[in-house]
């Protein structure tokens, strides 16, 4: 699965099956009340002279009744929602046809229902569903106007048969208002559903950033109190232990017990580094640097560090092409440092992490391959989430670093990984000359 990320996007289909099942409920109220109202009139008996009108409106929309409840049944199985929207649209087109053919053909104010099935496909899928509905409306409304101009369907026994037979002008008249109004509601309600849905989306955006803010700020408040304490025992803890390695009279037992100490010593480190810079971002200091040099000095600085000294290797290749961009030289060597460490802790022992810096067509790539455990789809919208992790001894911070200091620089990460395959985080830089 893919990930790309650096400019926001909307999706609004999440919501489609919500929508849909709303509007199947409204669709079945609806049908139910036709349903009862010309089955009261058909029973009634006030209407005798227009029994087949009556009793093919009660087929038209007992079959609607039927095919929406049918609609309902395979709604909760959840799939191919979407296909399933644009056929409603289609039926729902179709049941307004027969509903047009009983109530005057081609000057019937029913084709009023053509619109509100626009309208539905617009709160469906926006403008693609409001043109489906339209397109579908109308071929239905075209082909039984020729088809009642043709002679080839008779008009209802029941109904007046001049009704059925306007004019050529008549006809034209009723043809072109009709389907301009289709037209019409179509691109506006399907435009400006696009755009509400663009905005509610923006919107949501606007304010999960700003929560976001509000919990770097508050987690600013915390780190800032913790730095300082937590750091100064740190630094005797690691110096203590220093010492302690480098005096005689220490076994093997003994010194494995050092560096396990040491190891998490510089892992509280790091995340008490992270965590104060995902809480007070500095603003970038922009100048040309080359990020070949960079990506290369901290895989031989992270080489010497960690699980790479011991059972993960580390690996670096360039092209040699100029690899000159516009960034802060201390956020880029962090940025690096953290998609290595991310990849060094994924991998098993044994395995291999790449680091790349080539010059691509119009950018510079960064890419940190490796062959670990790899991310599940259901967690890749979370990646980048401060204090979200999919390891049992993971922070959460250092991607959320990694965000943090591409979005302030206009890089675009894309990440691909499969479920123990392992991930490919790319970085995509712009040269320094087109900045």
């Amino acid at each position: 699965m893919k990930l790309s990320l650096g400019i926001p996007e909307i999706v609004g289909s999440a919501a489609l099956p919500r929508r849909l099942a709303w509007l199947t409920g409204a669709r079945l109220l609806f049908m139910s009340i036709a349903l009862a109202l010309v089955g009261s009139l058909y029973l009634g008996g006030q209407y005798e002279t227009r029994y087949y009108t009556l009793r093919a409106g009660l087929f038209t929309f007992g079959g609607g009744f039927v095919m929406t409840a049918v609609y309902a049944a395979i709604l909760r199985r959840g799939r191919n929602v979407e296909k399933l929207a644009d056929a409603q649209l289609v039926l729902d087109q179709i049941t307004w046809t027969a509903v047009v053919y009983l109530t005057g053909g081609a000057a019937s104010g029913a084709t009023s229902f053509y619109g509100l099935s626009c309208l539905v496909g617009a709160a469906l899928t926006g403008l693609r569903g409001a043109a489906v509905a339209a397109v579908s409306g109308g071929i239905c409304y075209g082909a039984l106007v020729t088809a009642l101009a043709k002679r080839w369907v008779l008009p209802p026994p029941d109904q007046p048969p001049g009704m059925y037979l306007p004019s050529s002008e008549e006809l034209s008249f009723y043809v072109t208002v009709n389907l301009l109004v289709l037209v019409v509601v179509m691109l506006l309600a399907g435009t400006l559903a696009d755009r509400l849905r663009w905005t509610g989306g923006a919107l949501i955006a606007a304010t999960e950033r700003a929560e976001q803010a509000e919990r770097m700020a508050a987690l600013g408040r915390l780190a800032a109190g913790l730095a300082h304490e937590i750091r100064n025992p740190l630094g005797s803890i690691a110096g203590s232990v220093q010492l302690l390695r480098s005096g005689p009279g220490l076994d093997e037992e003994d010194r494995q017990l050092c560096e396990i100490i040491q190891r998490e010593t510089n892992r509280l480190n790091d995340l008490v580094t992270d965590m104060v810079d995902l809480s007070k971002p500095r603003k970038p200091d922009l100048a040309v640097v080359d990020a070949a040099t960079i990506a290369r000095e901290v895989v031989a600085l992270a080489s010497n560090s960690g699980r790479a000294v011991s059972d993960v290797e580390l690996r670096f290749s360039t092209d040699g092409s100029p690899a000159l961009v516009r960034a802060d030289s201390a956020q880029l060597r962090q940025l690096v440092w953290n998609l290595v460490r991310n990849a060094v802790q994924a991998s098993e022992a044994g395995a291999s992490v790449w680091v790349s810096v080539n010059r691509q067509a119009g950018s510079v790539e960064l890419a940190v391959v490796d062959h670990g455990v790899g991310i599940d789809e259901a967690q890749m919208p979370r990646l980048f989430d401060a204090f979200f992790t999919t390891r049992s001894q993971g922070s959460g911070v250092g991607l959320a670093v990694v965000k943090r200091i591409a979005d302030e620089h206009g890089f675009l990460i894309h990440v691909k990984s499969e479920a123990g395959r392992g991930a490919t985080f790319r970085v995509l830089m712009a040269p320094a000359e087109q900045v």
